[in-house]
């Protein structure tokens, strides 16, 4: 038995720097709030580009990167999974700039189960009794948030969706996550340039001070960098480890809406956010289930 089977690699480093920048990225966005929300968006397209050819190149992905872009159904699937990622992005930023961080944290709770249930919807996935159960109860949490506060959960739901689609069109794309990244932000830049020079996205931001202008640039790190350790992670370590890892991002996100900018956390939320912790747990029990009946 070779030495690389006796110790195989350990993606865990990766998945935890990965989603602790993602769960982190309201400290980052919060200072910009003063600029709209498409003009940070348009910046964030713009400066990932260069950073994601970077990657391309260093990774040698530049054949993938060009046959994404001339071959005519993975070019459709990339400009779908484009303006999704584009929706998601932009309302993200612009809930974090409105002060709503714990509907995003709400959003990406509900992520995983999402994409449980678009599995089953577009995929013919089947759903065991586990996962039945954990759907339901997270969709009785929505519909009492939705309920009691209809005006907060419109963000959660639209993040949720948009990712989880965003996820099952890339799921059906053999194109890797760098390269992906590279088409979509390629596709994307000339809307986000001619924005910019339009002056549709305010245009007032870049260059007000030193400070902001560093942030809009280095939006493209922040955008490549956890993608790039998150392409990592799922090459090294098991999909249901990594499913667990994913809730590390919405719990720092939590955590510093109540604490540190002390957002209300009414009862109905605060409802809606423990029918969310149950399924997760019961989705969670389900996988760690599985994995142990596959591995015996």
């Amino acid at each position: 038995m070779s030495s690389q089977s006796q110790t195989p690699p350990n993606g865990l480093p990766f998945a935890f720097g990965a989603y602790l920048i993602w769960g982190m990225m309201p400290l980052y966005i919060k200072p910009l709030a003063g600029i709209s929300a498409f003009e940070v968006l348009a910046h964030r397209i713009l400066w990932s580009l260069p950073v994601a050819l970077g990657f391309v190149w260093i990774m040698k992905q530049v054949g993938e990167y060009r046959a994404a872009l001339t071959h005519p159904r993975s070019l459709l699937t990339m400009l779908t999974s484009s303006v999704l990622i584009s929706i998601n992005w932009s309302v993200y930023m612009w809930a974090i700039m409105h002060n709503q961080v714990l509907s995003t944290s709400l959003g990406y709770y509900l992520n995983p189960l999402v994409n449980v249930l678009l599995g089953r919807l577009v995929l013919k996935e089947q759903l065991n009794r586990w996962q039945a159960a954990a759907v339901v109860v997270a969709a009785t949490g929505v519909g009492i948030l939705l309920f009691e506060e209809p005006g907060a959960i419109w963000i959660s739901i639209t993040l949720a969706l948009s990712f989880g689609t965003y996820g099952l069109v890339r799921k059906m794309t053999p194109v890797s996550a760098v390269s992906g990244l590279a088409v979509e932000v390629t596709l994307l830049a000339p809307i986000a340039a001619v924005a910019l020079a339009l002056g549709l996205a305010s245009g007032d931001g870049f260059g007000s001070s030193p400070h902001i202008s560093l942030l809009l640039m280095g939006s493209g790190l922040m955008t490549a960098i956890p993608l790039l350790l998150f392409a990592t992670a799922a090459r090294r370590m098991s999909y249901t480890a990594l499913g667990f890892v994913q809730y590390m991002a919405p719990t720092i996100v939590f955590f510093l809406s109540v604490f540190l900018w002390k957002e209300p956390l009414y009862p109905a939320k605060l409802l809606c956010f423990a029918c969310i912790w149950a399924a997760i747990a019961i989705f969670s029990v389900d996988a760690i289930r599985r994995a142990r009946q596959h591995s015996a």
